[in-house]
């Protein structure tokens, strides 16, 4: 008897054995083979698939490469350092082509109006799917990772938050933070025997957004918000650095594989965020009735979890942990970078310094800029737009595939990824003219709409249509504040410390800093 069991257990392990096999080998050699013929007969080329690894080794040593590259000053060309792959495959393959994330089929799309399709669908056919794991600890499963219902129902309850009357009550946080900020600036200076300090300003802008997330998401529990801050910090530093792990096969993915040392990294520091911020959430809801829930971010959050739509929570306390993640660090990391690299544009055309200091204090004087005061200031807004064409702080979407889809006159199959470099369109000479590649604000007079010519919204950074940056318009109102201030208070220039390599790590930034001279405009 136990040898007929242990023989009929022995020959079920053995066909799933073999059904794991045949499904393994189906992904990974028959399947890219029917997938590359497949785009080639719609004359979609690409480089070569290689088993298990795809385009990802010849990727890696393009990086790597790339990452020895000090550019000129004067160049805003860092494609060859960032977006590598892309700019040789466009030159060899055009604009859509196939190359192979391990073994999932990933599509280019370079065109712009190819990217307007995918980005102004509303249906769903083209989810969010970063195959990373590590993306879902540093964002949570808040409103920039879920699709479908559950992202119109994340979005009903963070909407609101960003409304006129609630930006205008954050902005009041974003001078005064900014101010003290720059008090500690002049102070410096003023103690310097040159009447100037270098300081550091990616750090320093870095240190601001963050203290401004942390006011306005969790108001008087903001201390405790600065610490989760600290550890997003790193799990964005292993987040970026398992973005060219081969993923798992699908049939693989949700198996109990063994994790790697910096995988329980990740999962050690998003425990700890996860528990900072339920402690921050377990205070709010024990003073609830004394103080209510709060008047911020997660005040309005909290209030949603106590209603309930067709016998349903609108948000789990769960969900409420996901979007406070996602918010700090969409919220934090890229404003910080909006306003690095404008100082960086600003520093290196002085002219447009100038003129934007003359709009400031003709339309602010020495007033703590406010939203009505900052919509006027028209030069500034250009040259924002300017900084986010040529150093967008997010330089890549990823979108998936939910079904077999048109994609313009190619037939793209269901589970393919669709990768959009935003990088590379932003200094495409098709859509932005032969000037693409250099600094010129006034390409933005009339708006963004009309930034691009025959191409309108052609400006990607916060993405487009549905699933646009939800807080595009407080990101803005932070950097126009915070620039009209330090133009009413300093003159600046580059420091000679200055090395121009920017580098990504999800985001944007300059590799080796920011650091500038300051000087101050009033005793």
């Amino acid at each position: 008897m136990d040898v007929s069991i242990g023989s009929v257990l022995g020959a079920l392990l053995a066909v799933l054995v073999s059904t794991l096999l045949i499904r393994v080998l189906f992904l990974l050699v028959w399947k890219p083979y029917a997938v590359s013929r497949w785009f080639r007969g719609q004359g979609v080329g690409g480089p070569s698939y290689r088993f298990f690894v795809g385009s990802l080794p010849e990727i890696k040593r393009m990086k790597a490469a790339g990452s020895k590259i000090i550019l000129d000053v004067g160049s805003h060309d860092f494609i060859p350092i960032v977006q590598p792959q892309y700019r040789k495959w466009v030159a060899d393959y055009g604009k859509t082509f196939l190359y192979w994330f391990g073994a999932v089929p990933t599509i280019c799309v370079a065109e712009v109006d190819l990217v307007k399709q995918v980005l102004a669908e509303r249906t769903g056919l083209f989810p969010k799917d970063y195959l990373n794991a590590n993306m879902e600890a540093l964002l949570g499963k808040g409103l920039v990772l879920t699709n479908g219902e559950e992202w119109k129902r994340h979005r009903k309850v963070v909407h609101p938050a960003f409304n006129l009357d609630k930006l205008k009550e954050m902005s009041v946080v974003m001078a005064d933070l900014a101010q003290r900020m720059m008090q500690q600036w002049q102070s410096q200076i003023q103690q310097d025997t040159n009447h100037e300090a270098e300081i550091e300003l990616s750090s320093e802008f870095s240190e601001l957004t963050s203290d401004v997330i942390a006011h306005t998401a969790f108001g008087s529990s903001y201390k405790e918000g600065k610490e989760v801050f600290v550890a997003q910090k790193e799990l964005q530093e292993l987040a970026f650095s398992a973005s060219l792990d081969i993923p798992a096969p699908g049939c693989l993915r949700k198996l109990k594989l063994p994790t790697s040392k910096s995988s329980r990294r990740v999962e050690k520091l998003d425990q700890k965020v996860r528990s900072m911020l339920m402690a921050i959430i377990e205070g709010r809801l024990a003073e609830k009735d004394t103080n209510g829930y709060g008047n911020d971010l997660l005040g309005l959050m909290l209030e949603a979890r106590a209603l309930e739509q067709e016998g349903h929570q609108m948000l789990t306390t769960q969900e409420i942990v996901d979007e406070c993640k996602t918010f700090f660090f969409a919220g934090q990391d890229t404003t910080s970078h909006l306003l690095t690299w404008t100082m960086f544009l600003l520093s290196r055309y002085p002219e447009w310094q100038h003129k934007l200091r003359e709009e400031v204090l003709r339309e602010c004087g020495n007033a703590v800029p406010n939203p009505d005061m900052v919509t006027k200031l028209k030069l500034v807004n250009m040259v924002l737009l300017e900084s986010l064409r040529l150093y967008s702080p997010v330089v890549l979407i990823r979108r998936g595939t939910g079904s077999d889809i048109q994609l313009g006159s190619i037939r793209v199959p269901k589970r393919t990824m669709l990768s959009i470099p935003i990088a590379l369109l932003h200094r495409d000479k098709d859509v932005w003219g032969h000037d693409a590649d250099e600094f010129n604000p006034a390409r933005f007079e009339h708006g963004v709409s009309k930034g691009a010519g025959n191409h309108p919204n052609a400006l990607l950074s916060f993405s487009q249509g549905p699933r646009a940056c939800i807080g595009q318009n407080f990101a803005m109102l932070e950097a126009r504040i915070g620039i009209a201030m330090i133009l009413q208070r300093f003159s600046f220039e580059l420091s000679a410390k200055y090395v121009h390599a920017p580098k990504e790590a999800i985001t944007l930034m300059p590799w080796f800093g920011l650091p500038m001279i300051l000087r101050n405009l009033r005793d």
